[in-house]
């Protein structure tokens, strides 16, 4: 039996970091973007360290909670180092 091979109406340009066919190029972010992508991370994480802590998950938030800070770092490191950024005071 003959299968045809057809290509995607859209094809991908420039890195994919999904590498799947088809899927959407991830734009690049600003550093000011990703820097806001970092903090809300970390937040979003210590929340959901909250959530399992109530819940009496006490592994999944020490998880959840030691994660958090890594995010921060790394927000911290680009704000440090980008020249897109005026001067910490």
């Amino acid at each position: 039996m003959f299968i045809a091979v057809i290509r995607p109406a859209v094809e991908p340009q420039g890195p994919d970091a999904v590498a799947v066919p088809g899927s959407p190029a991830i734009a690049q972010e600003t550093p000011r973007a990703l820097h806001a992508r970092l903090l809300a991370n970390a937040a979003l994480r210590r929340q959901r360290g909250m959530e399992r802590r109530q819940a009496d998950r006490a592994e999944d938030a020490a998880y959840w909670f030691s994660a958090a800070p890594m995010a921060v770092r790394k927000a911290c490191e680009l704000r440090l180092g980008g020249p897109a950024f005026a001067p910490i005071p």
